[in-house]
């Protein structure tokens, strides 16, 4: 009887220990994380590096645009590079992009002065996992993921070629002072402007397309020299920020203030003056300053998983529109010298 009670519980105390060890083993699982939980962990606490590449660094344009990147950055709590070549130069903006993806950031935004000749560094970002879109002048579309565009290229074009015509009575020779020949949202414009141009304004001609790149000392060499070749020349258009300025200090060294009208994408700071001593008439623009926030505030919604939708909200920016895989920021914005001193970018 002794044995067999013994027996009994020493079966007992085998079970017993049996069932504690599979129910610490059970524990240890239900509470070991997983892989993927392991990730999203890392990713929660990383922070992501946004890297913004204008055309150029060093003139005004760009530095407002730098402004609103960094402003989304910290106070959406991701680090933003900004970092372009010191010139308009395609071949420049492919080592940029290079180096950065070098550095490992998680997006790298663009704005492209050649749409073809950075496909193969932007694939190569890819390859690496960075994900790539593009603002203010766009690559071909299998380059990005979406392009964030200021305005609608179509109105904006269109809505140059008026400020001219509404300025020299609809008649007249004019010229385009345009940035690099082969930027995508210039060449639109372009495109734009000489349809307006061909549909509404048959007494008004085209003499000359230059192209800037977006130098400042060129365009003003170029925007002196079309005043000599063209002595009846009514206006001249700068698609590019720099060419407005430039062509009105030129018209204004020339004694032809008033009688060259001058109008164009440029900056109210850029302008100011020229609208006051009457050597410009009309500038166009967007904030550029909300182009760059906007700009960071999509790249770290695509990190998170999130593609841009049509009539979505955005803080300090406010509507956007899509069309497929381009974002519209808004509408252009025209000051001259009755309005001009209310902006200040």
């Amino acid at each position: 009887m002794k044995f067999r009670i013994l027996g009994i519980l020493l079966v007992l105390l085998v079970v017993s220990a049996c069932s504690n060890k599979g129910t610490a083993t059970e524990y240890s699982v239900l509470y070991t994380p997983r892989p993927d939980e392991i990730k999203l962990e890392q990713e929660q606490q990383k922070e992501y590096t946004i890297a913004v590449v204008p055309k150029r660094e060093g003139i005004d344009y760009f530095r407002a645009v730098e402004d609103g990147a960094r402003e989304a950055g910290r106070e959406i709590g991701v680090n933003v590079i900004f970092k372009g070549a010191d010139v308009a130069d395609a071949v420049k903006q492919v080592r940029v992009i290079r180096e950065l993806i070098k550095q490992e950031v998680d997006v790298i935004a663009v704005s492209a002065n050649d749409p073809i000749l950075l496909l193969p560094v932007l694939r190569e970002a890819d390859e690496k996992g960075i994900k790539v879109i593009t603002w203010d002048a766009d690559t071909n579309a299998i380059g990005r993921q979406f392009y964030v565009n200021m305005v609608d290229p179509e109105t904006l074009g269109r809505h140059l070629m008026d400020t001219l015509a509404w300025n020299t009575e609809e008649r007249g020779e004019f010229a385009i002072m345009t940035g690099s020949l082969n930027a995508a949202n210039s060449n639109e414009w372009l495109r734009w402007i000489k349809t307006q141009k061909e549909e509404y304004y048959p007494e008004m001609k085209l003499v000359e397309i230059v192209a800037t790149d977006d130098n400042e000392e060129k365009a003003y060499h170029l925007a002196t020299k079309l005043l000599v070749d063209y002595p009846n020349l009514v206006g001249i258009i700068g698609n590019s920020s720099v060419g407005p300025p430039t062509a009105a200090q030129a018209v204004e060294e020339a004694g032809k203030s008033g009688q060259v009208k001058v109008v164009g994408l440029s900056s109210p700071n850029q302008m100011r003056e020229h609208f006051k001593n009457g050597s410009a008439q009309v500038a166009t623009l967007w904030s550029p300053k909300r182009l760059g926030y906007l700009t960071v505030i999509l790249a770290k919604q695509l990190l998170d998983g999130d593609f841009p939708y049509d009539g979505q909200e955005v803080d300090n920016v406010g509507t956007i529109r899509v069309k497929g895989d381009v974002i519209i920021m808004g509408e252009p914005l025209d000051f001259n010298k009755d309005n001009v001193d209310q902006y200040e970018f």
